[in-house]
């Protein structure tokens, strides 16, 4: 993304590209080791189990729920919520950290049969919110009238404005270190240019707005998702006790430290322009470089200590490695957004700020690969998360654009080389200067004209308003309008220089074109900081496979009361299908009194039927081994399915009822 200025005098230098190739080679080769060799982490919390078990059903109703995360949560009381089939709270509303990310809520006594419906919302120790639910059975599965809410956790559209101000927070990070770095680094006559100074001053007050918005939107964004709740003072409270909550705030009070930088920046360091205050200026620029790095290294801080590199595996790195990375990333676009402004705004670039700010430019890149692979190590962490998750794919995007920015920054590099070339080796714009007077002095004629009507050229203009300063200089009113008359000519002669050489469109179009492809990658990697990791997302998948798994090698659990009609024709049946999987199965039927008592009837019948299938009934007549107990062995489930499992019972020889229950099975 650099724009490079040449240092011969007439061939471009051309060695800094193809080492940055070869560099940008090699770390894609370390890439791939690293990645083939992974060892899982863990950030971006996910459910990984549960008690009892998603879609289990239990013969009695347990004292408590248990949920356990791949990760600390953040939990508060209400934030997990059992639901009655009636709809109704089936909790006490107590959470309890029952610690190894383990987190219980008791229930109510005397809980009937049926199916609840657990739901939590909790915050990830990364600050993101994380949603979910999932249901269990008490006796039987039954129908349920819970409800849970539509949208989720971070949605909405406190959830868009959240993201935005996410978005804008990060450009108005990049804007005001790296365009401060530029000016103190690179470009030191740029402190006293307007454009620039606007820059730097747009990028603070947008990081301090968006920060502030953080803030206020930090308690829905994660809790009831309603806008009006950003203003609640006691949801404030609380997310001032959290770690989000402090970084925040801690970015609010570097940002006050911030405005004192700018403030000498673009005041006292401008006044020290005179000859006598060399050493006085060398010791401003000094104390500035050393206070502006502080600052920028603790806000670039106060992401790293609330984000995806707070959690996981080798934290203590991780947090030092991501704030190298933010800042490497500001040095880099802010100072491509503050060449731009110069570009098109200023006619006065020196090509030795152009050099320094290429040598700044490959540095971060230099610093971004290799930040940059650490932490995809980290938050991808295999082959198949790069390529098969939300968050590898957007980290492609993201490696893609980069090797445009590269590819674009190449074309700029070409168009300065001839500029400067076909310029003799002065700088662009003297030598777009000395065109603009050789062009004037073709041009220029004795021209008399009135005091209101503008000459042509730089000289003619300078003997016309030395005559008319004379014949107006006792008319304040002509003297204000020669005055803005002199503004308009001196503007009008800067833009005829910025315009003179022919190659310098090429180069604004180029560098232009860098800027608009950094937006996009500012979007792109503000949505990977809110993209659950593709580590994370394979986990909860293996998670929820081997619930999925703990729940096909059941037993398979049905409990049915029956009523024949007949004198003594009420009790239970329960079936338990072992496995409870495709394949063979064993098939042990128990019936009971009202009383818990084994019941002995005369016969007991069980059939399958997949009708989405349209296979079955398959009939299993069980034996009779012992009171109350019937059993059968290599029942046969030839595929997976939603199952109608049909149990027939008889107590006399006319008293039988069917029952008909369904359930997934494989």
């Amino acid at each position: 993304m650099q724009t490079i200025a040449p240092r011969s005098r007439n061939v471009p230098r051309a060695g800094a590209a193809p080492r940055l190739w070869r560099l940008l080679l090699v770390l894609v080769a370390m890439t791939g080791a690293f990645l083939a060799g992974a060892a899982p982490a863990s950030a971006h919390a996910a459910l990984t189990g549960s008690d009892p078990k998603q879609g289990a059903v239990v013969d009695e109703a347990p004292a408590q729920v248990k949920l356990t995360f791949s990760e600390k949560v953040a939990m508060a009381d209400g934030s997990v919520r059992v639901l009655a089939p009636s709809g109704k709270r089936a909790d006490t509303g107590k959470t309890t950290d029952l610690g190894a990310n383990t987190y219980g809520v008791k229930l109510r006594k005397g809980l009937s049969d049926g199916t609840y419906t657990v739901a939590y919302q909790v915050v990830s120790a990364d600050s993101h919110p994380v949603a979910g639910a999932f249901t269990f059975s008490i006796g039987a599965p039954s129908a349920t009238k819970a409800t849970l809410p539509d949208q989720e956790a971070g949605g909405g559209l406190v959830g868009v404005l959240y993201d935005i101000a996410r978005y804008l927070s990060y450009g108005g990070f990049i804007l005001v270190v790296g365009g401060a770095a530029f000016v103190l680094g690179c470009w030191p006559r740029g402190a006293g240019v307007r454009p620039v100074q606007r820059l730097v001053t747009y990028g603070w007050v947008t990081l301090t707005g968006a920060t502030l918005a953080l803030l206020l939107l930090r308690a829905p964004y994660t809790g009831s998702g309603k806008l009006a709740d950003a203003f609640d003072m006691g949801a404030l409270g609380d997310v001032l006790n959290t770690k989000t909550g402090a970084a925040l705030v801690s970015r609010l009070l570097l940002l006050a430290a911030a405005a004192l930088f700018i403030a000498v920046l673009f005041g006292a360091y401008v006044k020290r322009d005179g000859p006598d205050e060399a050493a006085a200026k060398k010791d401003l620029t000094f104390g500035l470089a050393i206070g502006g790095t502080v600052v920028a290294i603790g806000i670039a801080a106060t992401w790293a200590m609330a984000e995806h590199a707070s959690t996981g595996i080798q934290a203590g790195i991780a947090m030092p490695v991501d704030v190298l990375h933010l800042l490497a990333v500001a040095a880099w676009l802010g100072g491509l957004a503050a060449l731009v402004v110069a570009l098109f705004r200023t006619s006065s670039v020196e090509a030795a700020a152009v050099r320094r700010f290429s040598r700044v430019a490959f540095t971060s890149v230099v610093v971004l690969a290799a930040t940059g692979l650490y932490q995809s190590w980290r938050q991808v962490g295999s082959w198949s998360a790069l390529t098969g998750t939300s968050y590898g794919q957007l980290l492609l995007v993201k490696i893609g654009l980069v090797a445009v920015l590269v590819g674009v920054a190449s074309v700029s590099r070409r168009w300065t080389g001839r500029i400067t070339s076909e310029a003799g080796g002065v700088a662009p714009e003297a030598a777009a200067a000395a065109v603009v007077e050789q062009r004037a002095a073709k041009k220029s004629v004795t021209v008399t004209a009135p005091a209101g009507e503008a000459a042509d050229t730089a000289g003619a203009g300078g003997s016309k308003d030395s005559k008319d300063s004379e014949d107006y200089s006792g008319d304040s009113e002509r003297s204000a309008q020669l005055a803005r008359q002199r503004a308009a000519m001196a503007t009008a002669r800067e833009k005829r220089i910025r315009d003179a050489d022919p190659h310098r469109s090429g180069l604004r179009r180029s560098v232009l074109t860098e800027a608009g492809v950094a937006v996009v990658l500012l979007a792109v990697t503000t949505a990977l900081t809110t993209t659950e990791p593709g580590r994370t997302q394979e986990e909860a998948a293996k998670a929820t496979a081997a619930v999925a798994e703990a729940q096909r090698s059941g037993p398979l659990t049905l409990k049915v009361p029956f009523d024949t009609g007949g004198q003594d024709g009420k009790g239970t049946v329960r079936l338990e299908l072992d496995p409870g999987r495709t394949g063979s199965n064993d098939l042990h039927v128990y019936v009971k009194r009202p009383n818990g008592s084994a019941f002995d009837i005369p016969e007991v019948k069980v059939s399958f039927t997949l009708k989405s299938k349209d296979l079955g009934p398959l009939p299993v007549t069980p034996s009779h081994i012992g009171t109350g107990h019937w059993t059968a062995s290599g029942v046969q489930i030839p595929m997976a399915g939603d199952w109608k499992i049909a149990v027939t019972v008889r107590t006399s020889d006319i008293d039988q009822v069917t029952l008909n229950k369904n359930t997934q099975i494989g």
